[in-house]
């Protein structure tokens, strides 16, 4: 057989790979230091009872001939569709549960929507970006351009008229940097992909953890969204599903190119390719969106801003610039002394047994920069921090 030769324009090893391998490479080398990880973005605080419960229940349905439960539909079982068609409506939006497909994920979702667009698709991608995006289009050959972010413009890269795309990847909050678009900046996109006759693949992975209300939870709060949107979302964050796998993706029924609906594409594409979500899954997920399922998950979230809050306090006592904190997860900061992001991950991992993600990894823009997350706890984060001080103080 002949390989994809596509793969051999990526870089060989995946960047969390490239963490872990040298996170554990110093740990074996230096057992009597504790290490504080505040690099992968995966969560610590345990499902919701809520959840686990429905789960469990899931899964006694599994035991009877009468409640079993076979292969799912390829778009998700009805009444998980409906509970997210809900959802949307507590933040002003409105989507019909049709328009809904439940999958194992918006990681998944987002490397494989490509598969019903052409290869001779130009994609614009914003820098510093999830890798995944970028990663799954070189794997297909397209023609990627970059949207650069930075410092001067808050790392919100806006469109450039003189530059054409077809498909245009947007993360709000960012994965990595933490910004946000407002109403405004969001409206900007979509007239500019109207424009072009793009579509935009909109993650909206950390939408829970807005707080601002000048913020928008979804790209359909903007006119003409429908027009030009998918939206791809996921429970890892929201509830704490990195391990269960579950998320879901709309696109509206009206969005067409090529005289063919996309929506139809997606579901011909899901039908071949994925089995579903199974049942005690999507049990779990519809719980998520239930009055105490949003009561519980949003107890992890606020856990999570918490150390947010306390990583951002840091980065302004010691007046270094950041972006995200508060309406995301993720800290996005300056390197010390524009010193680069792999230099700086090995000083901080050597000097203060702290564990962050390089900027490098997320793109050429993110060179100078550094994530850290929120995900772990209260007490390991305060000490992280407290380490960190220790040495840039110095």
């Amino acid at each position: 057989m002949n390989i994809n030769s596509n793969f051999e324009k990526m870089v060989p090893n995946y960047l969390f790979a490239d963490v872990a391998r040298k996170t554990n490479e110093f740990a074996k080398a230096h057992p009597e230091k504790e290490i504080i990880r505040l690099g992968i973005g995966d969560v610590t605080l345990p499902l919701s009872d809520v959840v686990v419960d429905a789960m469990k229940k899931g899964c006694e349905d599994l035991r009877f001939k009468e409640s079993f439960k076979g292969y799912p539909e390829y778009e998700g079982y009805d009444f998980v569709r409906q509970a997210v068609s809900e959802y949307y409506k507590t933040f002003g939006v409105k989507i019909d549960h049709g328009e809904i497909f439940i999958s194992d994920g918006a990681k998944s979702d987002c490397g494989n929507i490509g598969d019903i667009c052409s290869a001779n698709n130009t994609v614009l991608i914003p820098d510093p970006v999830y890798p995944v995006y970028v990663d799954a289009n070189i794997m297909s050959g397209r023609n990627i351009i970059y949207a650069p972010s930075s410092k001067e413009n808050d790392f919100l890269a806006m469109p450039d008229r003189n530059i054409k795309a077809d498909i245009i990847y947007i993360c709000s909050p960012n994965n990595p940097t933490g910004a946000a678009y407002n109403f405004a900046q969001l409206k900007a996109w979509v007239d500019y992909a109207l424009e072009n006759n793009a579509v935009i693949l909109y993650d909206a992975a950390y939408e829970a953890f807005i707080q601002d209300d000048d913020l928008p939870r979804s790209i359909f709060a903007i006119d003409g969204a429908r027009e030009c949107a998918i939206e791809l979302c996921s429970l890892s964050k929201t509830a704490g599903f990195t391990g269960v796998r579950c998320g879901y993706t709309v696109i509206p029924k009206e969005l067409s190119r090529g005289g063919h609906r996309l929506h139809d594409l997606w579901y011909r594409r899901q039908a071949t390719k994925f089995n579903g979500v199974s049942w005690a899954v999507q049990c779990g997920a519809a719980a998520v969106f239930s009055e105490e399922g949003q009561k519980q998950c949003l107890e992890n979230i606020h856990y999570y801003r918490k150390n947010a809050k306390i990583i951002s306090d840091m980065l302004d006592e010691l007046d270094i610039y950041y972006t995200g904190g508060k309406n995301s997860p993720y800290i996005w900061f300056e390197c010390l002394d524009d010193m680069d992001s792999w230099k700086f991950f090995d000083y901080l991992l050597e000097n203060a047994g702290v564990v962050g993600t390089p900027g490098a990894g997320f793109g050429q823009c993110g060179k100078n920069y550094f994530r850290m997350t929120s995900f772990n706890s209260h007490e390991k984060t305060l000490e992280a921090v407290q380490r960190i001080k220790n040495l840039l103080e110095r």
